[in-house]
């Protein structure tokens, strides 16, 4: 049996054969018959990534991002299995963090963290077929480093085992929110915007997500752009809880920008309907008041509904606003009522601009 170290060595000595080889990853051509799970339905596992770096998040951020990552892994891995890539310089300090949970280590080469983003877009069809699609990560518009990220999504339908599709889409998953069932909600401002897929018009952008992800209808928001890195995500806004029903941000603070957009795109869903014609329920969930003053900064991303759905579980944020954490558990254990509800502390995320469901991606069953 090989010892931590010689296994450590032999998945970093395969990690770097197979990055080699980028070009000659399994690809399967993209025809009719894919289908985009919503997230409540069963998972395999959940990827992740323990990428890190004081580069990208500074000496203060740093330590305190590492113990969230490992607390969102150790507590998603009660529910079902977790993988996490990890530099090999960081395996041991994320096999320390995670202690005895059930958590799968896999040594790459990686940027950050954002899993959601970097990771593949999985896919099923009826007769029981997996895929991983490739949205050509570009660091959000070639805002910050993206060399190794890109790399990812490939990676991990390799170690999964399923094909990949390739588009020439250039997006992140974190823009994308589906119910499963044909409808999508979409955030424009990112994945219409010139930084990723210039020239591209949303009729020939709805064509290639319909053939990819199986979609009949979307429902495009504005979001914002340049406000933040992903200029401005579909998962800080609106998040199916199951077809037909979608649970919605609102920032009440008239002085922050998420005010107007998120009144905005209020109104857009709860006229909107879905690829059966059915108005959507919409379910609002109010961001806090008041955050935790330790890691508060201009980037804080307070929204609750950046929450991942995993196999018997909803994994939510807190952020020390009593009224409003508690608000956002009763909300969701209304959309969720046969699922526990674990809210847990990601400030040093949060403080990054991310949440929860950032740094993680389902592959379906």
């Amino acid at each position: 049996m090989l010892n931590r170290r010689h296994f450590l060595t032999h998945i970093a000595l395969t990690t770097a054969s197979l990055i080699s080889m980028q070009r000659g990853w399994a690809t399967e051509p993209v025809t009719t018959g894919w289908r985009m799970p919503d997230e409540s339905e069963p998972h395999t596992r959940t990827w992740m990534a323990f990428g890190a770096s004081q580069t990208i998040w500074g000496k203060k951020l740093l330590p305190e991002v590492r113990r969230n990552l490992a607390n969102i892994a150790t507590t998603i891995s009660r529910y079902e299995p977790v993988s996490m890539l990890v530099r090999e310089a960081d395996y041991d300090l994320a096999h320390d963090l995670i202690g005895k949970a059930v958590v799968k280590l896999i040594v790459a080469p990686l940027d950050d963290l954002w899993m959601r983003d970097t990771g593949a877009v999985f896919v099923t069809n009826s007769a029981g077929k997996k895929a991983g699609v490739n949205f050509n990560f570009n660091g959000w518009g070639e805002k910050q480093a993206f060399k190794q990220d890109a790399k990812v999504a490939p990676l991990i339908t390799e170690i999964a085992g399923v094909p990949l599709l390739e588009t020439d889409l250039i997006l992140e998953g974190g823009g994308i929110e589906v119910d499963g069932h044909g409808t999508a909600i979409i955030s424009e401002s990112c994945v219409l915007n010139a930084n990723r897929n210039a020239g591209v018009s949303k009729a020939d952008c709805e064509a290639e997500l319909k053939r990819l992800l199986g979609l009949q209808k979307i429902i495009w928001l504005p979001g914002i752009k340049g406000k933040d890195i992903t200029d401005g995500h579909t998962d800080f806004y609106a998040h199916f809880a199951r077809p037909g029903v979608v649970v919605a941000g609102y920032d009440p603070d008239p002085q922050s920008f998420d005010h107007a957009i998120t009144s905005r795109h209020l109104e857009i869903l709860k006229t909107a309907t879905d690829v059966h014609g059915k108005r959507l329920e919409v379910a609002v969930m109010t961001a806090p008041s008041n955050i935790r003053p330790a890691y508060a900064n201009d980037d804080f991303a307070a929204g609750y509904i950046n929450f991942y759905v995993c196999n018997g579980a909803v994994i939510a944020p807190e952020f020390g606003d009593a009224k409003a954490d508690k608000a956002a558990h009763d909300t969701l254990k209304q959309l969720f009522p046969q699922r526990d509800i674990v809210q847990i502390n990601i400030d040093g995320i949060a403080a990054g601009g991310g949440g929860i469901h950032c740094t993680t991606q389902q592959e379906p069953r």
